[in-house]
């Protein structure tokens, strides 16, 4: 391109990007004004994608970190001719029920690889992208398997603490197709990034292990020269383009003025004056609109190509590469799990949960090797979810299938996210459930995309005994239950854990929690029908002996305590019957019916779980009695510990006494 001709491009992508901004009289025209040369530069000369098939499983990645600038991927999406980003839908930015949401999010808007705003969750996610780019090459080849991961952050992006986690992990494990435009303009919404911040971000990545320089932003040949370093390079790269925010406008352009809050009318008009574009708001010139869309179908042919690639594939392999970018479980899972429940029923085991899921994992593995993912922050001995046939993943092993993530709760919980949304494997991820609290925002981004991957959460409750309440979660379980679309499970048995395992290996719309004890528990169950019961959340473990005057509901290891209190209450002539509870969530999720049977009548109802109260009214009722946590733990031994919370058998014995009338 001339660079007349790159100019124009990229102004288009400043006016539409003013213009939406302007119309919806809120967002942040400084990104995209100042990132269009970049970008215009990326998605013209290098960016491999066919906008006929935008979800075709090897093109390059785009990611937006700064999704607060999310009219420039929108505009972007317009240019290129997305079938569904039409001019209305950019003129209807930031309303209901548009697809131009203030920040992009994957699953609603096409093109959209994943959902970006909170600072730090793009790049970081990105680094999974990235990861499963370069396992999947490993193991399908790179006719098959061959493109890049881009990003443009912004110095939000950089400054969010996740961000380090993720840029360790990249620069380790060596990921070179990961390459980072970072936007840098100097300027945060409280004004010049010096501020609060004087850190040397080419130093820091080079720290890192990645190749890192500094270019000028808005050069389209300096552009264009580092990313083609870039992808040639043997790191992961970082391009720091210095740049000016709300390029063109001339009397914000560098300022905070044009970081969230549209331009206004005049600024509006002297700054397409002052780039050359029409005033007629969201209007591209015919050759101009004509060039962007070229540039959206040039990679048709690389597209076909690869298709014709994936063709001369062994249909077997071909099926099994297909079926996993689905997310599709192969039959011998379920096979696999049926035979392991009976083996279960024949020799009982008695083990923490999270010994029991270790088991469990070890049949996962043997029915999934290739696509069964799993790692831990740091915890792999207690977390106890590496398979034994599992090799360790590192840059030189890159078909192993054990992460070790490092002490990196939210980077790792953010690069399954990219993992998952990359296709091809299912990742879980460990560590204590206390450090829930690390992982958080990337946890409650999966909810909202919907990503399939589950978190392995060990020493669930002040069942852990001894290192005490900085270690005792609490009030965590309520808090990842509050989360709308996570699954939250804390089973009580060895056989509850491998249906957990199965259902939440099967849920691919939603992140699942495994919540295990570091205590050793019985088994309970005496039965494992195929069709588990753990499926609707609750179920009634143990019946009444005649009417029941009471019910007693318990998850994980308080359903030991439920089952010794009710064989009292039989003692004593009083028929109670057991509910085992796995998910709280799932069973009120029930149909009406259904979760109305599984509560029962009984007109005593009491729950049972070392954690606080919330949410459990909606199964016994305000006046029903709670046998659980009010404070934070203590540090002793766990029967102590239960012992000094009165959270026992005899708790609840006592507790259904005193309602009898």
């Amino acid at each position: 391109m001339t660079q007349v001709d790159h100019n124009r491009m990229a102004n288009a992508i400043r006016g539409l990007a003013m213009d939406g901004v302007e119309k919806a009289k809120s967002g942040h025209p400084g990104l995209p004004m100042g990132a269009a040369d970049m970008a215009t530069v990326l998605f013209t000369q290098f960016l491999k994608f066919d906008v006929a098939a935008l979800d075709w499983p090897d093109r390059d990645r785009f990611v937006l970190s700064a999704g607060h600038g999310s009219m420039l991927i929108y505009s972007l999406l317009y240019l290129i001719g997305s079938p569904e980003m039409t001019i209305d839908q950019l003129k209807n930015f930031r309303q209901l029920g548009s697809l131009t949401p203030g920040h992009p999010e994957h699953g609603h808007t096409k093109g959209i690889e994943t959902t970006t705003g909170p600072l730090g969750q793009g790049i970081s996610t990105a680094v999974g992208m990235a990861l499963a780019e370069k396992m999947l090459a490993a193991e399908f080849g790179k006719k098959i398997v061959d493109h890049h991961t881009y990003v443009i952050a912004s110095d939000g992006d950089l400054m969010e603490g996740v961000s380090q986690e993720a840029i360790a992990l990249a620069g380790h494990w060596k990921l070179n197709k990961l390459i980072v435009l970072y936007d840098d303009n100097g300027i945060s919404i409280d004004g010049p990034t010096s501020l609060s911040d004087s850190v040397d971000q080419v130093k820091r990545f080079k720290s890192a292990g990645w190749a890192a320089e500094k270019i000028d932003g808005h050069d389209q040949a300096a552009i264009a020269a580092a990313i083609t370093r870039a992808q040639k390079s043997n790191k992961p790269t970082l391009i720091a383009c210095r740049t000016t925010i709300g390029f063109g406008a001339p009397h914000k352009a560098g300022t905070n003025k044009v970081h969230g809050e549209a331009l206004g009318a005049d600024e509006l008009k002297a700054a397409k004056e002052n780039l050359g574009i029409s005033l007629e708001p969201f209007s591209v010139p015919d050759d101009v609109l004509k060039a962007w869309r070229a540039a959206g179908s040039r990679g048709a042919a690389a597209r076909q190509e690869w298709e014709a690639r994936l063709g001369e594939l062994g249909s077997r392999k071909r099926a099994e590469f297909e079926r996993r970018l689905r997310h599709e479980r192969p039959a011998a899972l379920a096979k696999a799990v049926r035979a392991y429940k009976k083996e279960l029923l024949e020799k009982p085991m008695n083990a923490a949960t999270r010994k029991s899921s270790e088991a469990v994992i070890e049949v996962i593995a043997g029915a999934m090797p290739m696509e069964f993912l799993a790692g831990s922050a740091d915890l792999t001995g207690s977390n106890n979810n590496k398979a034994k046939s599992a090799t360790a993943f590192s840059a030189k092993t890159p078909k192993g299938r054990f992460i070790h993530y490092g002490i990196r709760e939210h980077g790792m919980c953010a690069a399954m996210n990219g993992i998952f949304l990359h296709g091809g494997f299912a990742p879980n991820g460990a560590t204590f459930l206390v450090f829930t609290d690390y992982a958080r925002p990337a946890m409650r981004l999966a909810a909202l995309m919907g990503t399939g991957v589950v978190y392995v959460m060990t020493h669930d409750s002040i069942g852990l005994g001894e290192d005490g309440p900085t270690h005792q979660p609490v009030e965590h379980l309520s808090a990842l239950r509050a989360i709308p679309n996570m699954r939250v499970f804390r089973p009580c048995d060895s056989i509850e854990v491998a249906e957990c395992w199965e259902l939440a290996l099967n849920r691919i719309d939603g992140p699942t929690v495994l919540a295990l004890t570091r205590q050793n528990l019985p088994q309970l169950r005496t039965t494992a029908p195929n069709e588990s019961p753990c499926r609707f959340g609750a179920y009634e473990l143990v019946a009444a002996q005649g009417e029941a005057k009471a019910t007693l509901f318990a998850s994980g290891s308080e359903v030991e305590m439920a089952v010794a209190a009710q064989k009292q209450l039989a003692e004593r002539g009083i028929p109670t019957r057991v509910v085992s509870v796995p998910s709280l969530e799932l069973l009120l999720a029930q149909p009406k019916e259904r979760r109305d049977e599984i509560i029962g009548n009984a007109p005593i109802k009491v729950a049972i779980e070392a954690a606080v109260r919330w949410g459990w009214d909606a199964v016994i009722g305000q006046d029903g009695e709670f046998i659980g946590m009010h404070s934070f733990g203590a540090s002793a031994p766990l029967n102590k510990v239960f012992q000094h919370f009165g959270i026992t058998a005899e708790a609840a014995v006592n507790a259904v006494l005193k309602r009898v009338s």
